[in-house]
């Protein structure tokens, strides 16, 4: 029973159990990773069957990966500070980031 994605790539985000503000920047629709590390990773528990998002940590040279249930919007409208920002958006404004367009 996969659901609709809340969020989109680009939008900022606040983790609700973590308190921390990040930047989507890629979305499963299902969680797509090991039962081992949703064991010992998800202690919520949160469910599988809907999106889990790839998530750049503001202030932090790491991404994490979070169950939609686990997020709110961020209303900041603050960009984030993360070293591979650049790699991935190539704009800011009005709260959000623009998706890099690939070249050939």
């Amino acid at each position: 029973m996969s659901q609709e994605a809340q969020f989109g790539i680009g939008q900022l985000i606040n983790h609700q159990l973590f308190g921390y503000r990040g930047v989507i920047i890629d979305i499963d629709p299902i969680f797509s990773l090991s039962e081992e590390w949703y064991q010992q990773m998800a202690k919520s528990r949160p469910p599988k069957d809907l999106p889990w998002y790839h998530v750049l940590v503001h202030d932090g040279n790491y991404q994490t990966y979070v169950a939609q249930q686990n997020l709110e919007q961020d209303g900041s409208n603050d960009p984030i500070h993360h070293p591979d920002v650049d790699l991935y958006f190539d704009g800011f404004n009005d709260g959000q980031y623009h998706l890099r367009r690939k070249s050939n």
